[in-house]
């Protein structure tokens, strides 16, 4: 018998969600796949870092928490609908690899109260903070949820954007989470950490099993909602199942195949130096060290969840229409 132990603390859910997905099953994926970006699948194998590559002079990282304060009903006379009231946070950790420094250089919080029901309503002012009404699709529980999700991002492109220095060209990007809708900025990667999908069988998912901390699998093209260039990338950390210590790393497809591929390399010889320990880190080691501590920052900056939510229960109590 065999037995692994995952370093994720279980609260945290899991690194790889698929009950079966060491053993060569898994949830099955509908993503389109080209995998002969940078080599014949039948040649695919480990790459590990070439000499001449190596990490940049900075990176940025950047990373948001959303927290849901409230559950609400807004409407007027005629019509109430629910809402959430939710606050959101986004920052950079920007990191000086020549020097070994780190630090937050922005962050910023924003809330709002997401809701179907827009209709002229006025900000919910409270005396914890503002909560202005901005748009949900509809009512539904995942589409509040997704209308926090879209503004969140925005507002880590803004903050990404006030930290770049466009000057500096030696500078890598890197966002924890998908690229999604920000894949046209250029030399970012998105850090998915994570495992829901298995996007590999065969011989491919077979190399990726094999890598070695700091190697990589050969990049290849994921089509989804959105379409990326893609790979996998082993941290280094405690050995355990074939699927332990992953992350998969994605650039823009609108790059050419060889800046991707670079991107690739560049991305063995920068992130595992960033790979959490796990008796620092109940999901070690793929939350990277300074994302984990930006998190930290940006969770003490949404304030106290008690206390806003009774902010807002007062607040609406005032308004006859609830905002």
């Amino acid at each position: 018998m065999k037995l692994f132990v995952e370093a994720w603390d279980p609260t945290y859910g899991a690194a790889v969600e698929s009950p079966d997905f060491a053993g060569g099953g898994g949830t099955p994926s509908e993503a389109r796949l080209e995998l002969d970006v940078e080599r014949s699948a039948e040649a695919w194998e480990p790459i590990s870092p070439p000499p001449d590559v190596r990490a940049p002079d900075v990176a940025l990282l950047v990373d948001g928490v959303r927290r849901t304060d409230a559950r609400v009903w807004v409407g007027d006379e005629n019509t109430v609908l629910p809402g959430l009231a939710a606050s959101y946070a986004a920052g950079v950790v920007r990191c000086d690899l020549r020097r070994a420094v780190a630090e937050v250089v922005t962050a910023r919080v924003q809330r709002g109260v997401f809701t179907p029901f827009t209709n002229g309503a006025p900000a919910l002012v409270t005396s914890a903070g503002r909560y202005p009404v901005l748009p949900a699709k509809s009512g539904d529980l995942m589409a509040m949820s997704s209308a926090v999700q879209q503004h969140l991002q925005a507002l880590e492109s803004s903050v990404l954007a006030e930290s770049r220095d466009e000057s500096t060209a030696d500078e890598l990007l890197v966002a924890d989470g998908p690229l999604r809708g920000r894949a046209g900025i250029s030399r970012m990667l998105g850090y998915i950490k994570s495992h829901e999908k298995r996007y590999l069988n065969g011989h491919q998912s077979s190399v990726v099993m094999a890598l070695k901390a700091g190697q990589r699998s050969p990049v290849f093209k994921l089509g989804t909602r959105w379409e990326q260039y893609t790979w996998y990338l082993r941290l280094p950390g405690p050995g355990g199942a074939p699927w332990s210590n992953l992350a998969r790393i994605e650039c823009s497809v609108e790059l050419p195949a060889q800046a991707a591929i670079a991107l690739a390399d560049l991305s063995m010889v920068t992130l595992p130096r960033f790979a959490a320990t796990s008796y620092k880190d109940p999901r070690a080691p793929q939350n990277l060290v300074p994302i984990a501590g930006l998190e930290r920052r940006l969770r003490t900056m949404l304030g106290d969840g008690r206390l806003l939510h009774r902010a807002l229960t007062l607040a609406a109590h005032r308004e006859p229409a609830g905002v």
